[in-house]
Order: structure tokens, then C-alpha cells, then sequence
């Protein structure tokens, strides 16, 4: 009974140091930030200009970009979409999952729009002669989503907006981008799933329906994740990655 109640405590020590203590962190710093928008409709959806004009481009490009959720979750959390453009083509077509309405969005947002009031960022980008030849299979990709329907969106553990770009990606190991450890949702393996191997066989999954679970790999190193929180090491591109605040880097 004692050994039994040590292994217990130990198990609850480490799991608040490694994804509790970061997570309130996390929001802490979020709350004591201050001045995030309170509601969707005040909040600031334009574009924060990031992009250039679509024309002043000429080539074909795709970007992968995230941006801080809203009000308290935006302290733990980032939403992903997908932002593609042919070459020569006069605008950029950006892809997102939602929670309401038809699921997944084509242009209802600008390219680099704030998200509720917050300023993305690009996670990846492909420009030129490869850009050209993945932008079929991104599309390819987002049509074959398995969660596109009306109610098939949940904020947690997925499947969300997360989930969805990880699809994606996953589906295009070409891009070699994966999202950063604190877009919650993205571990999400589907429903009936625990095992998944990434299609070029870099990264391996375990997980229990987002809950629980651990990665490892080329792609993401190693990464723990418990109640969709996140914490890893990156070997190959060297990095700590805790829950809330995502990958932090050494260089």
C-alpha cells in the first residue's frame, strides 16, 4: 500500500511540474498582459498586414500561420490555418476549421487576419517551384478531412481548428511543418485511433482520443501530452517545449 501510494504522489508531482504549473504560468502571464478582446464582435479580425499584396508575389506560396486564441484560452492556445496562392495568381486563399457553420472556411478571413484581436504568426512557409507542386496536395488533403461536417467540431480535445492543419500537414510531409506544441487539438489521432505514423514514417503518435499520450521523432522530438497540454524536447532543432507558452528555443 505504501509503495503503491509513493508511485501516486511521484506520478502527481510530476505531472503538476511538467504540464500544471507551466499551464498556469502560462495564463498568468496571458491575464496579467491585459487588453484582449472580450467578445467577437469587438473583436479586431482585419488583416495585420503581414502578407504582401498577393500580386506583389508572383510566385506560387504557401504558408502555414497561428494565432492566439480569444478572452482566457488564448493563454493556453493558438489557432492554425492554411494560407495557399498559385503563381501569378491576384489573391491568396486561406483555409480554416470553425466551430459553427459549415466547418471548414475558404477566404472568411483575410490571409493574415488578427484572430479575435491577435497578431499571427507565419509557423511555416514554401515559396516557388515546390510551393507549385504541393498546393494540389494541400487541397487534395483539406477534401479529404474526415471531419469536415456540420457538428463534427469540438473545442476539446478535438476534433478542432488544430486538428484540421495537422491533417493537412500530415497528409503533405513534403511541407515539413508541424504545428507548435500549444495548439491544442493537434494530437487529436481520431476517433477509434491510438497509433498514428506520419505517411513519410518520421514521427510516431501514441494517444488516447487527445487526452493522454506521447510523440516521437523527426517532426516533433519527444513530447508528452496529458489533457491536450504539451511538454517535449527538440533534439534536432534544440528546443524546450512547455504547455501554454509552446517551443522555446535555445538559439
Amino acid at each position: 500500500m505504501k509503495t503503491a501510494t509513493r508511485i501516486l504522489a511521484r506520478t502527481v508531482i510530476v505531472i503538476l511540474a511538467l504540464f500544471i504549473v507551466p499551464a498556469l504560468a502560462s495564463q498568468a502571464l496571458w491575464q496579467w498582459q491585459g487588453g484582449h478582446a472580450t467578445s467577437w464582435n469587438t473583436a479586431n479580425w482585419r488583416s495585420a498586414n503581414m502578407l504582401p499584396p498577393a500580386l506583389d508575389e508572383p510566385e506560387a506560396v504557401i504558408y502555414v500561420m497561428a494565432a492566439r486564441t480569444g478572452r482566457w484560452k488564448g493563454g493556453f492556445a493558438v489557432h492554425s490555418w492554411v494560407v495557399t496562392k498559385e503563381k501569378g495568381a491576384a489573391a491568396y486563399n486561406r483555409y480554416d476549421k470553425v466551430g459553427w457553420g459549415s466547418p471548414i472556411r475558404r477566404n472568411s478571413y483575410a490571409a493574415d487576419a488578427n484572430w479575435y484581436s491577435n497578431a499571427p504568426q507565419i509557423i511555416h512557409s514554401v515559396k516557388g517551384r515546390q510551393a507549385e507542386q504541393l498546393i494540389p496536395r494541400i487541397e487534395k488533403a483539406i477534401e479529404s478531412y474526415p471531419y469536415s461536417s456540420r457538428g463534427d467540431y469540438r473545442i476539446w480535445p478535438g476534433p478542432n481548428s488544430n486538428t484540421f492543419v495537422a491533417h493537412v500537414l500530415d497528409e503533405v510531409p513534403e511541407l515539413g511543418a508541424s504545428l507548435p506544441s500549444n495548439a491544442v487539438g493537434r494530437d487529436f489521432p481520431g476517433y477509434g485511433r491510438v497509433l498514428k505514423v506520419d505517411p513519410d514514417h518520421m514521427n510516431l503518435q501514441v494517444n488516447l482520443m487527445g487526452v493522454a499520450g506521447f510523440a516521437i521523432g523527426r517532426r516533433h522530438g519527444i513530447e508528452f501530452n496529458f489533457l491536450g497540454l504539451v511538454t517535449g524536447v527538440d533534439f534536432f532543432d534544440p528546443a524546450i517545449k512547455l504547455p501554454g507558452f509552446g517551443r522555446i528555443g535555445f538559439f
